[in-house]
């Protein structure tokens, strides 16, 4: 029989789960890993003329993907284009960023499996015997190592031609040059910090659904035990 088991450090758990493999995702899909050094817009002249100021634009480079702004002549109009630079696996710009590539997308391939599974850990709390808590935090431990080993070798391809172009030639290797760090980073290694917090939290949740209070209930015959 199904027992429905709700108490708030399983549910703060799982809300935690969700969000840090989101937040996970979404930086590495984003393009604004590295913010290039400030470029003039290609119509500063028109701007001079008609009396106008405008500022000068800083690329963003990820990745595989890039923001780049195109000033339009004719009525001063800017459009920022966004997307892969990068159509294949092959063409990504540096070998550690590949190498990035691959340890970022298998922790979060694993942070997203075990996200869609603590939604259903309200109604199953083992697998074989074991606790899917305890199982779920293993997990989260190893995709952790994971996106440490991408994070740290991400730096290391500040060096290649593409970065270079973006951030002048003094980057190198953990080196910026003329660029900064954008919030996909940033973002990045927070939800790698929120990773480990996830699964040492896994066991306080373990402890939660089992708890002598939760055992009382299920033997009183409760479907849906509740604790906050």
């Amino acid at each position: 029989m199904c027992h429905v088991i709700v108490t708030c450090r399983s549910m703060l758990w799982t809300l935690l789960s969700i969000v840090v493999a989101f937040a996970e995702l979404i930086a590495f899909m984003s393009a604004d890993w590295l913010i290039g050094k400030a470029k003039p817009s290609s119509s500063e002249e028109l701007d001079n003329r008609t009396g106008g100021s405008q500022e000068p634009y800083r690329p963003t480079l990820g990745i595989y993907g890039r923001c780049t702004r195109i000033s339009h002549m004719q009525f001063s109009r800017r459009d920022t284009l966004c997307g892969p630079y990068a159509e294949n696996f092959s063409e990504i710009a540096s070998g550690f960023w590949q190498a990035t590539a691959i340890f970022l997308a298998m922790g979060i391939m694993i942070l997203c499996t075990v996200a869609f599974v603590s939604v259903f850990t309200m109604c199953v709390q083992s697998i074989m015997k074991k606790s899917i808590f305890n199982v779920c935090g293993l997990l989260q431990g190893i995709a952790g190592l994971f996106l440490i080993l991408g994070l740290i070798l991400y730096p290391a391809g500040w060096g290649c031609q593409k970065a270079i172009s973006y951030c002048g030639p003094y980057a190198s290797a953990y080196k910026l040059g003329d660029c900064s760090l954008g919030w996909a980073f940033y973002t990045a290694i927070g939800g790698t910090v929120l990773t480990f917090i996830c699964a040492v939290f896994s066991a306080q949740a373990e402890i939660a659904t089992s708890s002598d209070k939760v055992q009382e209930e299920i033997e009183e015959g409760k479907n849906l035990i509740c604790l906050l």
